[in-house]
């Protein structure tokens, strides 16, 4: 019996989701979509395309754990597919690792909790003592129904340990609703999280479910919790003190059975002070808080996860023969990644792509230690602004000598995101110097 089962019509995508899986040591077959049948479904979990999901639910074949890959996704339509027995539900374009993480759920729902245990199942890497600490408290924490408030840098990895707080947990057979808070608008927030009635929210006529309900017995993830506006902090606090939900414009709730993991770069406490968060709802998530230590701070771990990304981004790009020079690997351990894990990935990625030789020397990694922040300077998430300071700081300091493209590539963040917190923080953008009128010779 293989592990997964693909079904899709287009053959060329078939191939491109086995070779991921391939590339993980996860043994897979697939079929055209009109061969699905009761001797073809033998496998552990099954990967299929949005567009065969009713007709496939529809026979009386028993299905293993379904994860359902959506072209054109939507919260609702994730819902719909929720309810309907799929596992999990993934939109198009799949960001790297999302398809293993989503098959190893599939496989714990089919039967091997081991696969819960391991943090090379969790898709961590690590072997400091910060992380060795960190995987203890997870599988400690992992099996309780405690509300758990993760706190790390942005890039540090903090919905992986949601993730494997959820894999390791009873919960594992549920689905695990993800939420960043800071990447919605505060007038749509409420309506995701709890859902609406028809004609409640100007624009939409239709009755949607939020995501607290369809995480009804899994686990709920608000990431960049500290983003959240106090009205919908009001009603979160609501519904883990009464065990309830109500859809926006309903007068009516309903039961809800969800384990809350929260996750922020913020410091939560001083902004209970500046009254920006609820103190009752702080107390309420900060029951167990687990540490993601920064990249900087992670010794050689550094050089074993450079080493994992660029064998998976390798295989990707079809480039899988290129290596990091011996002067790479030490630009690597000597940065200080502003921007975590996430850097380190795109910085990567970026590498293999303009790699010619098969080798990436340090100028391919495009990142100058030299602009990096000194590992003096430490980022403590505990400390009031300490990440924003340093934020500001830096783009103070080298707007005048690099692009805004620049900018934000050594801070591992995307140009949208560095317009968006130079408007937030108040930063000014450098004016480019006008150029005098042309001389005509």
């Amino acid at each position: 019996m293989n592990d997964v089962l693909v079904l899709a019509s287009d053959a060329q995508r078939r191939d491109a989701l086995r070779a991921e899986l391939d590339d993980v040591g996860i043994t897979s077959a697939d079929y055209a979509i009109d061969q699905a049948s009761e001797s073809v479904i033998d496998a552990r979990a099954l990967i299929l395309d949005r567009e065969f999901v009713d007709e496939l639910l529809a026979s009386s074949t028993p299905l293993p754990p379904l994860i359902v890959i959506a072209r054109e996704g939507s919260i609702p339509d994730a819902v719909q597919c929720m309810r309907q027995g799929a596992t999990d539900y993934l939109a198009e374009p799949l960001s790297a690792g999302e398809l293993v993480k989503a098959v190893t759920r599939a496989l714990n729902k089919a039967g091997n909790p081991e696969l819960a245990s391991e943090p090379a199942l969790w898709s961590m890497i690590g072997q400091c003592d910060a992380m060795l600490e960190l995987f203890d408290r997870i599988r400690k924490v992992a099996p309780t129904e405690t509300t758990v408030l993760i706190q790390g840098e942005s890039g540090s990895g903090k919905e992986l340990v949601a993730r494997a707080l959820h894999n390791a947990s009873a919960r594992r057979h549920a689905p695990m609703i993800s939420l960043n808070c800071a990447a919605i608008p505060d007038s749509l927030i409420e309506t995701e999280l709890f859902g609406h009635e028809p004609g409640s929210v100007p624009g939409r006529t239709a009755r949607q479910a939020g995501l607290i309900e369809a995480a009804h017995g899994g686990t709920l993830f608000l990431d960049e919790i500290g983003e959240l506006p106090i009205e919908a902090q009001a009603r979160l606090l609501q519904v883990l003190q009464d065990g309830e939900t109500r859809r926006v414009g309903s007068t009516n709730s309903s039961r809800v059975d969800v384990r809350l993991i929260t996750a922020t770069h913020r410091d939560l406490k001083s902004l209970t002070e500046a009254q920006a968060f609820r103190e009752d709802l702080f107390y309420r998530l900060h029951v167990v808080t687990l540490v993601v230590p920064p990249l900087r701070e992670r010794g050689d771990d550094v050089v074993a996860i450079a080493q994992a990304v660029l064998e998976r981004i390798s295989q990707k790009l079809a480039k899988p023969d290129v290596r990091f020079a011996d002067e790479a690997l030490t630009t690597l351990k000597d940065y200080t990644w502003p921007g975590n894990v996430r850097e380190l990935e795109n910085a990567i990625e970026r590498a293999v792509i303009l790699c010619d030789s098969g080798t990436i020397d340090s100028e391919l990694l495009a990142i100058d230690v030299e602009l990096s922040p000194p590992a003096q300077v430490k980022t403590d998430i505990n400390g009031t602004g300490s990440l924003e300071d340093y934020f500001v700081q830096f783009v103070l300091e080298n707007q005048d000598q690099l692009t805004e493209t620049e900018l934000a590539n050594r801070l591992g963040i995307s140009r949208k995101s560095l317009w968006e917190r130079r408007q937030r923080l108040s930063i000014p953008r450098r004016r480019t110097r006008k150029r005098g009128p042309r001389v005509s010779t």
